[in-house]
């Protein structure tokens, strides 16, 4: 059997490092690159045997690729540390790894809003690719929503991760407003721009979208304060792009 290495970025993951280490105990090598952790997080980690590195915040994507450049094996598995590997999903690993002719996997999650599994809302089967050849594939750089990019052919597992998103409503209020900052960052620096279409009808059209084309409504009143919460993270994300727009132009005007 080929072997594995899993990849894991880490901030004060004490809550949730333990789970998901215990998940991934079985891989031939576990590397953590952590950014400052003042909790247990690195402790635990050594506690597991994972290697750990002390890295200086470069963004998600480029930590990400920093991790991974250090594994000694082909195989990466990169998990963040609020997920968890299914027995089904590492036998799974297994035999695609011993059978499979592919560069790069894509692999469900179940996607959990405190301990609810939220099967609408385009919360699952929200496949990511995570499962790829070291020499085959490599994170874009970009501020959030990183991805694997793949070169030569992928493929899809069936068995899901495990992912505790959100513990509530608080916790997803106070991670927006970082999410809508490098969202809104990283459209800034693609050039784009943010108008009253974008505050006002794309807010709208998200809320649309999850709680009536992805049934949102089939989730009772956690479908509903998905739906609102997230049309409430796109106004914010194209509302602080609008101010880093009107504050570059004003800069400009001023000099």
């Amino acid at each position: 059997m080929q072997k594995i290495s899993v990849t894991i970025i880490t901030l004060n993951e004490e809550e949730n490092i333990h789970a998901c280490l215990e998940s991934v105990k079985w891989a031939d090598e576990i590397l953590v690159s952590d950014s400052g952790s003042s909790d247990r997080t690195v402790e635990i980690c050594r506690e597991y045997g994972a290697k750990v590195f002390n890295d200086a915040w470069l963004g998600f994507g480029k930590q990400k690729n920093l991790i991974a450049s250090r594994a000694r094996n082909n195989w990466i598995l990169n998990i963040d540390a609020d997920e968890r590997v299914t027995p089904e999903l590492k036998k799974e690993i297994e035999e695609v790894l011993n059978n499979g002719g592919c560069n790069g996997y894509n692999i469900p999650r179940k996607n959990f809003f405190g301990n609810k599994w939220i099967r609408h809302c385009g919360w699952y089967p929200d496949y990511n690719l995570r499962l790829y050849k070291k020499d085959k594939g490599r994170f874009n750089e970009r501020n959030v929503h990183e991805a694997v990019q793949i070169d030569g052919k992928i493929s899809f597992l069936n068995a899901p991760f495990e992912h505790y998103t959100y513990r509530d409503i608080s916790d997803y209020l106070k991670r927006m407003d970082r999410y809508s900052t490098l969202a809104a960052e990283e459209m800034f620096k693609q050039g784009r721009s943010a108008g009253y279409f974008n505050i006002v009808f794309r807010p709208l059209a998200t809320f649309l979208k999850m709680f009536f084309l992805q049934k949102g409504f089939m989730e009772g009143y956690i479908g509903l304060i998905l739906s609102c919460l997230y049309a409430s993270y796109t106004m914010s994300k194209y509302a602080k792009l609008w101010e880093m727009s009107k504050k570059t132009a004003n800069y400009r005007l001023e000099n």
